[in-house]
Order: C-alpha cells, then structure tokens, then sequence
C-alpha cells in the first residue's frame, strides 16, 4: 500500500452478545438474544451467531424471535457492562494510532498510515489489535484493511467471526466487480431494489453507468455511487466527530391514550436527556418531541430557543408546548422520544431565565 492510506475496519464479533456469554458460560454455544421480553413488545437488540442460525437478526421483534427459535435464550441489554468493555477495546486502539473513528460501541475505523508501533504492515497491526482485544477483553473481533474507509468496512465482513480480510489497491475494482451491490456499504435494500430495477445486480453493472446517469438516479448520491464502484474513497478517518443531537426514546409496552402515564415517560425521557448532556457537557436550544401512534404514523415537533437548554424541568417545559400540537390524548400512542440538537459546549452556559411556555 505504499503511498496509499493503510485503513482498518474492526467490528466486534456479536457484540452484545458476547459479552453475555462471556460474563455467563452457561450461555457458550446456546442462541442467546439480547433485547426485550419475548411476550411483550420489545425488539432484539443484539443476537449470537448461535441464533443468527434461526434467522434471527437485530430489530426484530422478539416474540417473532421466539418462534423462530424456542430455546432461546434472552436477557436484557447491560448498556454499561459494553460501554465498559467498548472503553478497553478503544484504549487498545488508541495506543496504536490517535486516528480513531468509533462508529458505535462496538467498531471503528482506524488510519494506521502513521502509527506509534511504526509498523509498515496494516495487515500486521490489524492482527496485533486483534490479539490484544482477545487477551485483555476475553472477546474476538473481525478486522478488515485497506486503503479507505469503503474497502476497509467490506473486507471487515468478508471473514467473520474472528476474521481478517485484506483488499489490496491492485484486487479493488475486480473484487467490487464481482460483489452483489446489496453488500457495498451504503447500499440499503431500498436502493438495492432500486438498482435492481436498472439492471444492477453487481459492481460490475454498477460501473457501466456514468456519474450523470448515477445523479440523475440517485441524486448526490450518485457521485459517491460511481466513485465507490472504482474503488475511490476520500473520506478522511474522523478522530473528532461533532455530535448533532443527543436524545432518549422508548416504546411502550402497550399503546396508550393515558396522558398522566405519558407525562410519566416524558419525564424519564427528560431526565435522560438531561443526564447526557451532563456526560457530554453541553446543551441545546433545539427541542424535539417525537411520537408513533398506534398505527406507525410518526410525527415530530420542534421548537428553537434563544438560549439553550441544560436541565429536565426547562426541556419539559418546552415538550408540554410541544404536546398540545399532536394527538396524545386522542390517539393511542406506541413510542415517545425527546431529543436536543444545536448543541452549545456548557461553558458557553449563560445565565439567563427562560420564559414560561406559551400558547
């Protein structure tokens, strides 16, 4: 890869899950779900491989789960247990390059061009991080490597579990040639139907069409679409990346018209919020409330402030404008969730008196 970036992808073999079964030996080698209980309405959060052979598969609901699979055997997500082990892995990335994008909990995307090791070999350092996250976390973890963000994630798929797979600059555009469009990251199944509708099954199909037919198709997208094919991919490994909201949802366990329980859940939710922006040290002038009713039809409300807000009380001030414009109350409500964005570093805290809410 010389004078190319050397990138790696590392994802953490069923994240979740592994950390159960690893707190609980019980658990090795059975279909463990992590998520909510079966015979209400909560969604799989994570699953083993072990499951993963039933066709089970995240955000499915888990009552879907347990007919699939009837052995199965489900427990309740311990998000600070694999916040704990998530800081570990990241510390053992650190000590490598400060070129560190952590995509969630359990992966990241490293630029290991410059690294404290002074390694020359990618391929190296990716089974060096490997070792170590094995030995000091008891978890394995899959790791892809090439030259840019794009090829780096891919490669991290190709092997998995407890896999290493490596795409060279010369194998890029023959491997993507070959690689059903479905499996190019950024490639959703709406899209994937919508390629499919063009007559683009594979990379090699995709290449075919220009950068204006891609545009005219799917929009901007497009651009990233024909670059992407080419094995092309500038995006920088981003070390700091700026938070755009900070939020809590939850759905109910039975829809409701019940205004004093949905006051009750806002409540928490604020108090969420507030507790985030406290990690996160910052505020937000921008209020959302979102609500699913009982039919799946979602809404949002916002409102901008002049002054951004830090506590529980003021955010559910602002939700209790924000209610009188929805139907809770009138409509069975599924899911409720309370977001800040336009974040402000608290230092920039000012102390001034919101208004009360008004009409």
């Amino acid at each position: 890869m010389t004078g190319l970036r050397k990138i790696i992808h590392i994802d953490m073999d069923a994240f979740y899950a592994s950390v159960e079964q690893m707190d609980n030996p019980k658990l090795k080698g059975k279909p463990v779900i992590v998520g909510g209980d079966p015979r209400k309405r909560g969604v799989v959060a994570a699953c083993s491989y072990e499951a993963r052979q039933f066709g089970i598969h995240s955000a499915m609901p888990c009552a879907k789960a347990a007919k699939r699979c009837a052995h199965a055997v489900f427990t309740p997500p311990r998000m600070w247990r694999y916040q704990e082990i998530s800081r570990l892995v990241m510390q053992i990335f650190l000590s490598i390059t400060d070129l560190v994008e952590p995509l969630s909990l359990d992966e990241a995307f490293l630029d290991v061009t410059n690294n404290s090791l002074n390694n020359p070999s990618a391929t190296r350092l990716a089974e060096i991080i490997r070792q170590r996250i094995r030995h000091e976390t008891g978890l394995t973890a899959s790791a892809g490597v090439s030259y840019n963000k794009f090829l780096a994630k891919i490669a991290s798929d190709l092997n998995k579990p407890d896999g290493l797979s490596v795409i060279l600059p010369e194998d890029a555009v023959s491997f993507l040639d070959n690689l059903p469009v479905g499996k190019f990251f950024g490639v959703g199944k709406v899209t994937e139907k919508k390629m499919a509708s063009l007559g683009i099954k594979v990379g090699s199909d995709l290449r075919c069409f220009s950068r204006e037919d891609l545009l005219h198709h799917f929009g901007k997208t497009g651009a990233f679409y024909y670059n992407i094919v080419r094995g092309i991919d500038e995006r920088p490994v981003q070390a700091e990346r700026t938070r755009k909201s900070i939020g809590s949802e939850t759905t109910l366990q039975e829809d409701t018209f019940d205004i004093d329980e949905i006051d009750k859940i806002l409540t928490r939710l604020a108090d969420k919020v507030e507790e985030a922006l406290l990690r996160k040290k910052c505020g937000g002038s921008t209020v959302t409330l979102k609500v699913r009713y009982h039919d799946f039809v979602t809404i949002t409300r916002s409102a901008t402030l002049p002054v951004p807000l830090f506590n529980a009380d003021l955010i559910l001030q602002q939700i209790n404008r924000l209610k009188r414009s929805t139907q809770i109350g009138r409509k069975k409500v599924r899911l409720l969730g309370i977001s800040l964005s336009k974040l402000t570093d608290s230092k920039e805290k000012k102390p001034v008196q919101l208004p009360l809410p008004f009409d």
